[in-house]
């Protein structure tokens, strides 16, 4: 089977550095170039099983910039995209919305540009040896909005995005649905739920619960915690992406969500009794929920509805809240282990 290079942005963060390793040893055939700009979200410690493999190239460079784009897929005969480079902190978006439209609107349309250019002769007329590539789009269910207490977003479901954030990605979605009816650009859009798991960054909700838990810091809750999300394990979210990528049907949009809604009121009580359970403290860590006040444009509930990728796909989670969130917080404790050298938890992370 000959070899394939697929362009994968943001590998660094999250669940980009999920993806990889999974990826890699998925699929012989495949050379993945990662290109990122290493922000904040971005830490190549993420990636260290694998910077050593033959079939992985990193490049760091800001999607934004056309020449490095243009000269990726050029050297590396890039014959497909999986597109998670993204600003995706909502209360950093809050302070400086301008970040998220570069990154989010123009990079989106960046990729996209050159891989039509790269990739087609012409409107809906691909080159011969680049027949079959794909962009696949990885946005985010907040692009819909805020819920009822009883609705599901589906893949019809309006958008209207509520924060600087999820306006970017709904405008980004927008540029990729205007490739695929203009031009003919074979595209797909996924919109994931929230991912929880290994490697995601210390300021998200479950490592901020986890860490200042084990540092007997007040573990800060926004508003009442009754806000609801629909929780994903990372690795669910890659098998998903995976499955979209080679199988989902072009010009389609797919709903990820793992059937997991809980309050953020629910999340912390259950990682606190895990840790009650793991490392037991004088007393229950439970003690520290603190509440702080709610940041701008909060939406209250998000949970998406994943039949059409259960239905049409055959994708089902693997992991439920219950097992997730156990592996989750075991991974983050053998994290801040290390970084204490073994020395327990007592000082302040």
């Amino acid at each position: 089977m000959s070899s394939k290079n697929i362009l994968v942005t943001g590998c660094a963060g999250f669940i980009g550095s999920n993806f990889v390793p999974y990826f890699l040893e998925k699929y012989p055939n495949y050379n993945i170039i990662n290109l990122d700009l290493l922000t904040y979200a971005g830490d190549l410690e993420n990636l260290k099983e694998v910077e050593s493999n033959s079939r992985y190239t990193f490049i760091k460079g800001n999607i934004c910039n056309r020449e490095l784009v243009e000269y990726i897929f050029e050297k590396h005969n890039i014959e497909g995209v999986i597109h998670f480079a993204a600003e995706s902190h909502v209360d950093n978006s809050i302070k400086n919305p301008g970040v998220f439209i570069e990154t989010n609107v123009t990079g989106t349309f960046t990729l996209l540009d050159v891989a039509y250019k790269q990739w087609m002769e012409k409107p809906f007329t691909y080159k011969e040896n680049y027949k079959g590539c794909r962009f696949h789009h990885i946005s985010t269910d907040e692009v819909y909005g805020s819920l009822n207490e009883t609705d599901l977003f589906t893949e019809e479901t309006p958008y209207a995005p509520n924060s600087p954030y999820s306006a970017s990605k709904a405008s980004s979605d927008m540029v990729v649905r205007s490739y695929q009816e203009t031009y003919g650009l074979n595209t797909l859009i996924t919109n994931c739920s929230n991912n929880y798991g290994p490697k995601q960054h210390d300021e998200k909700l479950i490592p901020t619960i986890i860490r200042k838990a084990l540092a007997h810091e007040p573990i800060p809750i926004y508003g009442d915690g009754k806000n609801i999300r629909d929780w994903l394990y990372v690795l669910d979210h890659c098998k998903a992406i995976d499955l979209v990528y080679h199988t989902g049907k072009e010009a389609n949009i797919y709903n990820i969500g793992g059937r997991n809604e809980r309050t953020n009121l629910q999340i912390v009580d259950t990682i606190c009794t895990i840790l009650d359970q793991k490392v037991p403290a004088d007393k229950s860590y439970k003690e520290l929920i603190t509440f702080v006040e709610d940041r701008a444009g909060h939406d209250r509930r998000y949970a998406i509805d994943a039949t059409k990728l259960e239905t049409e796909l055959g994708w089902l989670a693997d992991d439920d809240f219950d097992s997730g969130i156990v592996k989750t917080v075991e991974w983050y404790l053998e994290k801040y282990r290390l970084a204490h050298n073994g020395r327990g938890f007592s000082e302040k992370l």
